[in-house]
C-alpha cells in the first residue's frame, strides 16, 4: 500500500504536466471564442477569413523592470492544403524582449494573424522573429477593417493582444516564435514538426476539435459550401 502511494504522489506532478497541452487547447478556444462573441471589438471577420494561419496563446507572461521579458506557449492553425477548412493545431513557443520604463508583471491573451503564403512558410520554420523575418502592425478592432493603414495592409502578420478585459492591436517587434515538439509529441504521440502537422490531412485529436471548429465558422463562404 505504501509503495502504491509513493508511486501515485511521484506520478502526479508528470500527469499535470502531461495534461499542460490539453488544458491550453482548451484555453486557446475560450479565448477566441470570447474575442470573435464581441463583433464591435473583436478582430474582423473578413481579416480571418483571408488569413493564412492562426496563433493563439492564452496568458502570455510579461515582467520586466525597466528591461521587459514575454514568455508563452499556444498553438498555431493553417488553412488545410488538402481540404477545406483549417488545420489541425501545432504548438509554439513565442519568446521575447523588450525595452521600456516597465514594471511588475501582467497576463495577456496574443492572437497573430499571417496574411499572406510568405508569412506561413515563414511561421512553419522552426523558428520566426517578428520584424526581422516578417513585417508586423497592430491589428484592427471591431468593424474598422475598411480603414487599415497602409502598414496593416502591407503587414505579414497582424496582432492583438487582451489585457484585463482591454482588447486592441499590439505591435509585437523582435518577438520569437519557435515550434515545441515536446508538447506536439504530447498531443500527437510523435515528435512532430509544425508544418508537418498543418500540411496533412491528420487525425484531429479529440482534445483540438472545438478550437478547429470555431476557426472554421469563419471560413471564407467557398470553404463553407465544401463542408456542408
Amino acid at each position: 500500500m505504501k509503495l502504491l502511494l509513493i508511486a501515485a504522489v511521484a506520478i502526479t506532478p508528470l500527469l499535470a504536466k502531461d495534461n499542460e497541452p490539453t488544458k491550453r487547447l482548451n484555453d486557446a478556444t475560450e479565448v477566441f471564442t470570447e474575442i470573435m462573441a464581441a463583433p464591435d471589438k473583436g478582430i474582423p471577420q473578413e481579416l480571418i477569413e483571408h488569413a493564412h494561419c492562426i496563433v493563439i496563446v492564452p496568458d502570455l507572461k510579461t515582467a520586466g523592470f525597466i528591461l521587459g521579458a514575454k514568455y508563452g506557449k499556444g498553438y498555431l492553425s493553417c488553412r488545410s492544403k488538402v481540404g477545406p477548412g483549417w488545420s489541425a493545431p501545432a504548438t509554439v513557443r513565442i519568446e521575447g524582449g523588450s525595452v521600456g520604463f516597465q514594471i511588475g508583471a501582467s497576463s495577456t491573451d496574443l492572437i497573430m494573424l499571417v496574411m499572406n503564403e510568405r508569412g506561413a512558410d515563414k511561421l512553419l520554420s522552426s523558428k520566426f522573429t517578428l520584424g526581422a523575418e516578417g513585417s508586423v502592425a497592430a491589428g484592427p478592432v471591431g468593424r474598422t477593417a475598411t480603414a487599415q493603414t497602409d502598414a496593416q495592409l502591407h503587414a505579414e502578420v497582424l496582432s492583438w493582444s487582451r489585457t484585463q478585459g482591454l482588447f486592441a492591436g499590439v505591435a509585437l517587434e523582435g518577438a520569437t516564435l519557435r515550434q515545441d515538439l515536446d508538447d506536439n509529441a504530447n498531443i500527437y504521440g510523435q515528435r512532430l514538426e509544425n508544418r508537418a502537422i498543418v500540411s496533412s490531412r491528420r487525425r484531429m485529436p479529440p482534445a483540438a476539435s472545438k478550437l478547429v471548429s470555431e476557426l472554421n465558422r469563419y471560413s471564407p463562404r467557398e470553404e463553407k459550401r465544401g463542408q456542408d
